[in-house]
């Protein structure tokens, strides 16, 4: 039986939070990786643990090899290992026409939005594939629509990250699905999260809004739910599936 232990990256805030509670309520265990806010990610322990589940939150950059590392080692010496991981921590960069975009920018979104979410792959696989002794897992990947509309002049090296994550889904699904691990990917739409003020386009999210066939952008909640059905069992026959949850983009 698939452990009912799930790691959630970048979870302090926005999607990442709302799937810990939902994640909770369905009963998992949960470990969260956070950045810096010590205060969001301790109310997100507090909102998980209040559905009678253990929780604990892990400090750690997402784009770092060894922070992911650390973050799986913790889990395990806490929770066990992990049955179902999110790869949810993403940044946006900064919006830019290519020719503008410094290299610095390019670097630290790949890091973060793609090596990071590599990372944790490889350590959830590690433990989770039944080839090496694990018991099974499923493994979200959270994506954008972005990937397929490509964001011209504003975010093309955020939409070229995960176009490449979409692709690891992919790969990676076909890889291990028979040592008992499903792969899937949400494409998300524009969501009412701090994403796009944190990277200096508050505005976004309106403008989004006037296109979206739906007229309004996405909940947290609303991305979570895609999360979470992608990682529990009533998806069973899923993998390799990249899931559109974009409001009609």
């Amino acid at each position: 039986m698939v452990n009912k232990i799930a790691i959630i990256t970048g979870a302090s805030r926005g999607i990442g939070a709302a799937t810990a509670e939902l994640t909770a309520q369905a009963g998992y265990d949960v470990c969260i990786n956070y950045l810096s806010n010590h205060d969001r990610a301790a109310q997100v322990v507090a909102a998980c643990k209040a559905h009678g589940v253990r929780a604990m939150a892990v400090p750690g950059n997402a784009g770092c090899e060894a922070d992911i590392a650390a973050l799986f080692g913790e889990c395990d010496r806490v929770l066990g290992p992990v049955g179902l991981l999110v790869n949810n921590a993403g940044i946006i960069g900064r919006a830019s026409k290519v020719a503008d975009l410094p290299s610095d920018v390019l670097r630290e979104t790949f890091e973060v939005n793609f090596f990071g979410a590599y990372w944790a792959a490889q350590q959830a696989v590690r433990r989770m594939s039944t080839a090496r002794g694990g018991a099974g897992g499923t493994i979200v990947n959270v994506s954008s629509i972005a990937a397929t509309n490509g964001s011209p002049g504003e975010y093309v090296h955020y939409a070229a990250s995960k176009a490449a994550l979409d692709g690891f889904t992919i790969g990676l699904a076909r890889e291990v699905g028979p040592e008992g691990i499903r792969v899937n990917s949400v494409q998300a739409g524009t969501a009412d999260t701090e994403i796009h003020t944190m990277g200096g386009n508050p505005e976004r999210p309106a403008m989004v809004a006037r296109t979206a066939a739906l007229g309004r952008v996405a909940t947290a909640r609303e991305i979570a739910e895609a999360i979470l059905w992608l990682g529990g069992e009533k998806s069973s026959y899923a993998t390799g599936s990249i899931l559109r949850v974009g409001g009609g983009l």
